[in-house]
C-alpha cells in the first residue's frame, strides 16, 4: 500500500505551526494583547486534535513498514503468519484514518466555535404553531442540557393557547454554533391539535434562526448610533418585574435593527444581554452573504442560507422525523422531541463533510 507523502507533508507543516503557537501563547507580549492571544489560543485548540490524530497516523505507517521488513527477514512460519494478520489489520485501518484526517484538514468555518443566539417563531397554524414553537424550545433546551451548555432566554412573546409566538435565547458553551447551525430553517409538525374535535391531522410550522454570537472585537458598535429606551417588563416574574423600568429596547440607527430584553429584573443585566444580541445581528448582516454563497453549493446548509426553506417534518401519527435536506427519516419522534437530536446533526455533518471533500478534490 502506497504511503500518502503529500498528506504527511501537510501534517508536518501543521505540527510545526502547532509548536510555534505553543511558544507564542507563553510570550508576555502576546498575553498582553488580548485580541491576538484569544485568536492564537483558538488556533492552538483547533490544531490539537489534528496533531494527535497525525501522531497515530505516523505510528501506524511506521508499524506497517516495520512489519513488512519483519516479513522479509523472518523465516519462522508461525511468526510470519502473525505478522501477516497484523499487517492486514493495519492496512485496513489506514484508508479510514486518512479520510478522517482529510476531513480535519478541511478549513472550518471560523464561526463554528462561537456561542449562538437562537430565535424560534411560530409560523402558519395559529395556536397550534405557537404550541409547536414551545415544543421546539423545550427540545433545544433539553439538548443543550445534555451537552452541558447554558441557555439564557432574552425575549419571550407567549401564545394565546400556550407555547410561544416568539422566543429568543442565548446558548453558551463549547462549539455551540457549529452544532446548532444545522437547525436554522422551517420546521413542520403534522398532528391532531388539542383544539381539534374531529381528530383531523393538521400541518403547522415554526421557523428557527441560529446566529453566531458576535464577540466585542468582531464588530464595533458606536454608542452614538444606538437609541436606548426603557419600559416596564410584561409577563411572569412577579411585582418588581412588572413595575420597574428594567426592560431594554435598543435601536441601531444606521441599520434599523431593534432588539429587546426583559428577562432580568436588573436594567444593567438586560442592557448587557441586549448589546450581545445587537452586535450579533449587525455582524450577521455581513455573515449572511457568506451563508448565501455556501448554501448554493451545499444542500446541508440550505437551512442557514435560506431561512424560509423547509428543513424538517415531525409526523406524530407515524412517529417519524424526516430531514428533507438529506432525505433522512427516523422513527423515534418522542426521543427527538425530548432533545435527542445529536443523531440527526451527526448525519448532516457527515453529509456536509462528504460534500466539502468532493469540493476540495475537484
Amino acid at each position: 500500500m502506497a504511503i500518502n507523502n503529500s498528506l504527511l507533508e501537510k501534517l508536518e507543516a501543521i505540527r510545526l505551526r502547532f509548536e510555534e503557537i505553543g511558544q507564542q501563547i507563553t510570550d508576555p507580549e502576546v498575553i498582553a494583547n488580548t485580541k491576538k492571544y484569544i485568536k492564537l489560543n483558538k488556533e492552538y485548540r483547533d490544531l490539537e486534535d489534528l496533531v494527535n490524530v497525525s501522531k497515530e497516523y505516523k505510528n501506524l505507517i511506521t508499524n506497517i513498514q516495520s512489519t513488512k521488513t519483519l516479513l522479509k527477514d523472518e523465516s519462522d512460519e508461525e511468526m510470519r503468519e502473525m505478522a501477516r494478520a497484523e499487517l492486514d489489520e493495519m492496512e485496513e485501518k489506514l484508508p479510514a484514518m486518512e479520510e478522517d484526517i482529510k476531513i480535519l484538514l478541511l478549513p472550518s468555518d471560523p464561526q463554528d466555535g462561537k456561542n449562538a443566539v437562537v430565535e424560534i417563531r411560530s409560523g402558519t397554524g395559529g395556536d397550534e404553531a405557537s404550541i409547536f414553537a414551545g415544543d421546539l424550545f423545550r427540545m433545544y433546551t433539553k439538548f443543550c442540557e445534555r451537552k452541558g451548555w447554558k441557555v439564557e432566554v432574552t425575549h419571550v412573546s407567549e401564545g394565546t393557547a400556550g407555547g410561544y409566538k416568539e422566543v429568543v435565547f442565548n446558548v453558551t458553551g463549547n462549539g455551540v454554533y457549529g452544532v446548532l447551525k444545522y437547525e436554522s430553517g422551517v420546521h413542520r409538525v403534522q398532528r391532531v391539535p388539542q383544539t381539534e374535535t374531529q381528530g383531523r391531522v393538521h400541518t403547522s410550522a415554526a421557523s428557527v434562526a441560529v446566529l453566531p454570537e458576535a464577540e466585542e472585537f468582531d464588530v464595533v458598535v458606536r454608542t452614538e448610533d444606538i437609541r436606548k429606551d426603557t419600559y416596564c417588563s410584561s409577563g411572569p416574574g412577579g411585582q418588581s418585574v412588572n413595575t420597574t423600568y428594567s426592560a431594554i429596547r435598543l435601536t441601531h440607527i444606521p441599520t434599523g435593527i431593534v432588539v429587546t430584553c426583559q428577562d432580568q429584573k436588573s436594567q444593567l443585566k438586560n442592557l448587557d444581554k441586549a448589546m450581545i444580541e445587537l452586535r450579533t445581528r449587525i455582524y450577521n448582516l455581513e455573515y449572511q452573504k457568506y451563508l448565501d454563497e455556501i448554501s448554493s453549493k451545499r444542500k446541508t446548509m440550505v437551512s442557514t442560507g435560506d431561512r424560509s426553506a423547509k428543513i424538517r417534518t415531525y409526523n406524530y401519527p407515524q412517529g417519524r422525523v424526516t430531514d428533507h435536506r438529506i432525505n433522512y427519516t427516523i422513527y423515534n419522534l418522542p426521543a427527538v422531541i425530548d432533545g435527542d437530536i445529536q443523531g440527526l446533526i451527526d448525519r448532516l455533518q457527515m453529509e456536509e463533510n462528504a460534500e466539502r471533500l468532493r469540493e476540495s478534490e475537484m
